[in-house]
């Protein structure tokens, strides 16, 4: 049997990978295969500098080809993978090739959740998850005057704002009852509404999509369920993510809502591991089993992933970290505020530069910051060491954080050497 390492999927999950698998020793033939005909590149960028047109398509690559030569790794782009035959140890593709593994991994990510209503077929209306989806997005703007933005997430938002800087005229339609309900806590969720209404956004909550109107064959409205009629020369779907598990799990593997992994990255099959958005792991910063999107946890996992395959087993627990940017703010999480009990600000939203940090029992556990990156860097810090830090002296400004670290990590080098 050959011994050739096979990854699956061609983004951040699936090159960090591969290199860390070389990285850690691993000597055997490695194969990235990717279904976009794109070397592995940022998507970040592609709501945001992208569309502004300050990030240009050469500047995307997460690293540039010759690294994967130095690397020995072959790169399989334009290629889809539509089984795996565990027993043979074999993938398949779509254009009939029969691939051979010794060791396997799954980075298949996640598509766009497809907006389930009539019309979604017409011209004009885009989602964004690949570069190609950017780059017929971007196409379009040039002749637009309106769009209507369906879904108030992460994506949505970024869009938004981007689109609002471009000078469009941009609605915003989501069904709870506040932005990002399901990802910020409400103080935060109505900061970002405002800044967005003051870029002259109009948002719509508790507001449900009935049907997308067309005029031979293009979109040139939006009826929301209550009846209102929203005139779009552009619609832009962004609500929420489908995790790509199906291969895993016709392949018989675990799944939910994800695919199923250990700390070390491994499936239910020892020849098989996967790591990134599609997978779902025990997260000790969740106190759960987790499925997380966002880069940070795509490289993190992967690296233990790609130790895994060969033969160094280190725990993936990396306390989770993420962000955005829009217009001129630049929101960036780390940990997690679910089940707090306590919330402090530090700084002033008037001002647009502040943190909310979140305690359970006395413990950090995560911190929204905008525009307040120093804040951020040290609870990337603090929460992972589980430095001791009361929530008054996080709420004050004058408390020096990056002095706590500081301290906390010299105490710690004190007891090494003792």
């Amino acid at each position: 049997m050959t011994e050739a390492f096979v990854v699956v999927g061609a983004s951040y999950a699936g090159l960090q990978t591969a290199l860390s698998a070389r990285e850690s020793g691993f000597e055997h033939p490695i194969l990235l295969i990717g279904d976009e005909s794109e070397l592995p590149y940022q998507r970040p960028p592609l709501s945001k500098g992208f569309l502004l047109g300050k990030v240009s398509d050469t500047s995307l690559p997460i690293r540039p080809r010759q690294v994967l030569d130095q690397q020995r790794i072959e790169f399989l782009p334009g290629t889809r993978v539509t089984s795996i035959d565990r027993s043979a140890r074999t993938v398949e593709t779509a254009d009939g090739q029969r691939i051979a593994y010794g060791r396997l991994a799954l980075a298949t990510g996640c598509g766009p959740r497809r907006l389930p209503v009539g019309g979604v077929d017409l011209d004009g209306v885009q989602y964004l998850r690949t570069l190609d989806d950017a780059r017929a997005l971007r196409a379009r703007l040039d002749g637009i005057g309106s769009a209507v933005i369906v879904g108030g997430g992460f994506i949505g938002l970024e869009v938004a704002a981007s689109l609002a800087m471009l000078g469009k005229q941009v609605t915003v339609i989501e069904m709870q009852d506040r932005l990002l309900a399901r990802a910020l806590p409400p103080v935060m969720s109505e900061f970002l509404a405002e800044r967005h209404r003051q870029a002259g956004v109009h948002i719509f909550l508790r507001a449900g999509v009935r049907r997308l109107i067309g005029e031979q064959g293009r979109v040139i409205a939006v009826e929301l369920t209550d009846g209102r009629v929203l005139d779009a020369d552009l619609v832009v779907v962004g609500i929420g993510a489908s995790v790509n598990a199906d291969l895993a799990a016709a392949a018989g593997l675990a799944c939910d809502d994800g695919i199923v992994v250990d700390e070390f990255a491994r499936t239910g099959d020892p020849r098989i591991v996967a790591a990134g958005d599609c997978t779902r792991h025990p997260n000790r910063s969740a106190g759960r089993m987790a499925r997380l999107e966002s880069v940070q946890n795509a490289l993190d996992q992967a690296k233990t992933a790609g130790a895994t395959v060969a033969g160094r087993h280190k725990a993936y627990d990396a306390v989770p970290w993420f962000w955005s940017d829009q217009y001129d703010l630049k929101l960036q999480m780390v940990g997690f505020s679910e089940g707090h009990d306590r919330a402090v600000m530090r700084g002033s939203r008037d001002d647009g530069h502040f943190s909310l940090f979140y305690f359970r029992s006395g413990r950090l556990i995560g911190i929204e910051s905008v525009n307040s990156a120093g804040d951020h860097m040290a609870g990337r810090q603090i929460i992972p060491a589980n430095i001791p830090i009361t929530p008054e002296q996080a709420g004050d400004p004058g408390f020096n954080l990056a002095a706590l670290v500081k301290a906390a990590r010299a105490r710690e080098s004190a007891l090494e050497v003792r």
